[in-house]
């Protein structure tokens, strides 16, 4: 097995994709940490920090220098970083101009800064696909608002729902994670410029002009002060995308339960072969749905992991900022890999509507026992409708015939209600509550964002 399921030819584009892997290259972080010297340094000729001629020269030439890998490679495991090593080689091919690059600077000004470059992208890699899942469950939950199925509490039947409902509930996280995301750019996608204690002292009376148009250069938002160990930023964000794994490792499971061979609702899309067994050739397995509940697992590990760095020692951290370098990019790798695999689920997901109705009549009425007791209630009291209908459900188990019969066995009930009455409440389509205005509401939402 590869070192991770990321690094694997088998596994990469199951669990994630290559948009975003693409974000966390190598090569990607590393034109990462050049623009970010190239803002700095583009930011203090701006203000006269440095002169504007050298200032030029390295947002001229640095983006283009080719660097030495294994040298950088060397580099990195000597000091425990690569800034140093990243700095030494584009000094040295920049000239002149190389004496002011990373002026002022400490390593995590542009790790950090570089990091929240790469979490940009991949932000917006993932509200891109967010938005096509949320799509596509609109178009479920619009498309069957009012298709009757049974609810299911503690894997029983409980009282029926319709899929369309069901779906509204998936979307409508969906719609919680994508305004927490939104909220959460602004505190995470900070950049970076605190010099070696977080002062700015190297920087003089002009470090915050500097930092501002760093910021701007970058197009990041300007931090009030130093961020080197408050992490709570990236926390915020690494949360919410575990949140949104989580969201849809719960539609995952939901369909895996639906497609069992004994209720058969759902079933993700057809393909030849595709979840099927190496020995049992009638089987078709939920391949999707079981990636989605995995990633949603793997997705907590880092986020705990997130919190665990959140404590760090004074000024810089002496190893919680290492764990970052684990958390931040598989939680984006993750995220991306579940809402691909939801959004070919869900885009293709076969809804067997004659299915929900035959599982949701199996228990002959036993589902709307609740309906037929609040039907009661005006004429017998709750206490003694629940006492009688509870009496009529024990005996029609006894008997195995529909509850309809079971009630008019029971004279307190019968003489209560004519049984025109009793069997429309026996009806398990009646009994759908405000289900199709709750999907409405959900519906108005998806279009008004």
């Amino acid at each position: 097995m590869a070192s991770t399921i990321f690094d694997s030819v088998l596994y990469r584009d199951v669990f994630s994709t290559p948009a975003m892997r693409a974000v966390f290259s190598d090569d990607a972080q590393l034109r990462a940490y050049v623009q970010a010297e190239v803002a700095l340094a583009t930011a203090q000729g701006e203000i006269g920090v440095i002169p504007r001629e050298a200032a030029e020269a390295i947002a001229r030439q640095a983006p283009a220098i080719a660097l030495d890998s294994e040298q950088l490679k060397h580099d990195t495991e000597n000091v425990g970083y690569p800034i140093v090593g990243l700095v030494r080689q584009l000094s040295q091919h920049l000239g002149e101009a190389g004496r002011y690059l990373h002026w002022g600077a400490t390593t995590q000004d542009i790790m950090d800064t570089a990091t929240v470059l790469q979490l940009r992208e991949a932000v917006a890699l993932i509200e891109a696909q967010l938005a096509e899942v949320m799509a596509t469950l609109a178009g479920l939950a619009r498309l069957h608002r009012d298709t009757p199925m049974a609810g299911r509490t503690h894997l029983q039947q409980a009282l029926p729902v319709t899929f369309g409902h069901k779906a509204a509930i998936w979307l409508s996280a969906l719609h919680r994670s994508a305004a927490r995301l939104e909220q959460a750019k602004p505190r995470a996608l900070q950049a970076q410029l605190g010099g070696a204690a977080g002062t700015l002292a190297s920087l003089g009376a002009r470090g915050l002009d500097v930092r501002a148009a760093y910021a701007r250069a970058l197009g990041l938002a300007e931090p009030d002060i130093t961020w080197h160990v408050a992490r709570d930023g990236l926390v915020e964000l690494v949360q919410t995308l575990a949140v949104i794994c989580g969201a849809l490792g719960k539609i995952g499971y939901d369909v895996m339960i639906l497609m069992a061979t004994e209720i058969g609702e759902v079933f993700e899309p057809f393909a030849s072969h595709r979840g099927a067994s190496s020995t049992m050739p009638q089987k078709r397995n939920p391949i999707s749905s079981e990636i989605l509940l995995a990633n949603a697992k793997m997705s907590r590990d880092a986020a705990s992991l997130m919190l665990d760095a959140m404590v760090q020692d004074l000024e810089r951290a002496t190893g919680p900022w290492h764990c970052e370098w684990l958390a931040l990019p598989q939680v984006c790798l993750l995220t991306a890999g579940s809402l691909a695999q939801a959004q070919f689920m869900l885009s293709g997901l076969i809804v067997d509507p004659a299915a929900m109705k035959r599982n949701l009549d199996s228990t002959r009425g036993l589902i709307v026992a609740e309906a037929v007791m609040m039907g009661l209630a005006p004429a017998l009291g709750r206490q003694l409708a629940h006492d009688e209908v509870y009496a009529a459900c024990r005996d029609a188990f006894d008997h195995g015939d529909a509850l309809l019969e079971a009630l008019l066995r029971r004279p307190a009930i019968a003489s209560a209600l004519p049984r025109d009455r009793l069997a429309a409440l026996c009806e398990p389509s009646n009994y759908l509550g405000t289900a199709g205005a709750m999907v409405d509401r959900v519906l108005a939402r998806q279009i008004n964002r």
